[in-house]
């Protein structure tokens, strides 16, 4: 007790010193854990965009490029399915309901989307958030527009400001627009973290409305469009969707409707499990959460290496010290026990500080960060690998006490109580 009490006395007097080196191992610890549970949670986010869908079905094309332009909004699709098809399946009786999407326009960079009330009741997102209005209501008239929280923020638009959609865009601006049919703002999304927030969304009627006078592809003649106050949903037929999303009744007839789709005679389509295919999708981008794994271990190796240099720079100021316990009796194993367990216990606080950041940080940030950027922190706020992590930099935290130990006891023996600096 003798040795701890001196310690701790010992450490009082350093307290500066003590305090920078606690701070360093602190901060190093709070940033490789806040890069931890960034990484569960994009992970989480990401496999979890779209969720409680059993099938995502689209024109034949590769997996990857059905998931990418369905619910990450990137890359275009290869064909269209056609609207008997899409009512054939939808009323196959293993499906219990389906969401159509039909892409292609755009707005100021951002992608138009048109469905239907299915979204809005179905859609699912990190396992059982469902989409909900910020205010206003859902984009169920023809002219109706619904609007993702980006595309609120980063344009301006408030509830019932005119939308004018661009031509066969969505990425930048357009050059032929659909100006002589502009819809308006009837609703705002909450923040979702996922691509619907950077998304507009009309209904299929809408889509169908827009492109009445394009039916042979090229923009109508001014002066000769259809007015936009004579158009209903009666004389709207629609035609054609890019893709849709389906859930069966029950999870096991899933891979039998999959096969049927995909062997789909009247035209060829695809079906896929998003699940698994954004699964697939995470692991070809983990080479991005290695680098920033190896970057967090760096500075964690900064920081335990800043407590080395400490503990060595502190040691010169001590050597009279340690000769005066080596002159009271102390073995040198009591002199590397007393080093240890100093290195051990500024560790320990280290750790423990850095948890408490780590989580209070979250804690007081997450709000901000949900609706700033869309960042859900999900999962346990403690992990099993956040554990390893906390017990690996103690292990490593007292085995680097051994070398100012190993030092202290071979200058005690040469200094003698004359310590020359």
């Amino acid at each position: 007790m003798i040795f701890i009490r001196l310690a701790l006395k010992s450490l009082w007097n350093r307290k500066l010193t003590a305090f920078l080196t606690i701070t360093s191992v602190a901060l190093s610890l709070a940033l490789l854990l806040s890069v931890e549970r960034t990484q569960r949670s994009a992970q989480e986010g990401f496999t979890q965009s779209v969720s409680q869908v059993d099938l995502l079905v689209g024109a034949r094309t590769g997996p990857l490029n059905l998931i990418l332009y369905t619910v990450f909004n990137m890359g275009n699709a290869s064909n269209n399915i056609s609207w008997e098809s899409y009512q054939d399946l939808k009323k196959h009786p293993t499906v219990a309901w389906t969401i159509p999407y039909s892409l292609g326009d755009g707005h100021r960079g951002y992608r138009v989307v048109a469905t239907d009330e299915n979204f809005y009741e179905h859609y699912r997102f990190r396992g059982d958030k469902k989409i909900e209005l910020l205010e206003g209501a859902a984009a169920l008239g023809i002219w109706d527009v619904v609007i993702g929280s980006e595309v609120a923020q980063k344009l301006k638009y408030k509830v019932g400001d005119p939308v004018v959609v661009a031509h066969g865009v969505t990425r930048g601006e357009g050059i032929q627009m659909h100006d002589d049919k502009p819809f308006r703002v009837s609703g705002i999304l909450k923040p979702t973290g996922t691509a619907i927030d950077q998304s507009l969304y009309i209904s299929l009627y809408g889509m169908e409305a827009i492109h009445i006078d394009w039916q042979t592809g090229a923009a109508p003649v001014k002066g000769k469009e259809t007015p936009q106050e004579s158009i209903t949903k009666e004389n709207l037929p629609i035609h054609q969707i890019t893709a849709f999303f389906l859930r069966t009744q029950t999870r096991i007839e899933t891979l039998q409707l999959q096969r049927e789709i995909n062997n789909y005679k009247d035209e060829p389509l695809m079906a896929i499990i998003p699940g698994a295919t954004l699964s697939d999708l995470w692991r070809g981008l983990s080479q991005i959460e290695r680098v920033l794994k190896v970057i967090s271990l760096m500075v964690m190796a900064v920081g335990l290496a800043s407590m080395v240099s400490s503990l060595l720079a502190s040691l010169n100021e001590r050597r009279r010290e340690m000769a005066i316990l080596r002159a009271v009796g102390a073995s040198p194993s009591r002199i590397t026990f007393l080093l240890v367990f100093e290195s051990g216990l500024i560790t320990a606080l280290g750790v423990l500080i850095g948890l408490v950041i780590e989580l209070s940080g979250f804690f007081i940030l997450e709000s901000w960060l949900e609706e700033k950027f869309g960042f859900y922190s999900v999962g346990a706020a403690i992990a099993t690998t956040d554990i390893l992590y906390m017990l690996a930099t103690l292990f490593v935290g007292v085995l680097v006490g051994l070398i100012p130990a190993i030092r202290a006891t071979r200058l005690a023996l040469k200094d003698g109580l004359s310590v020359r600096v």
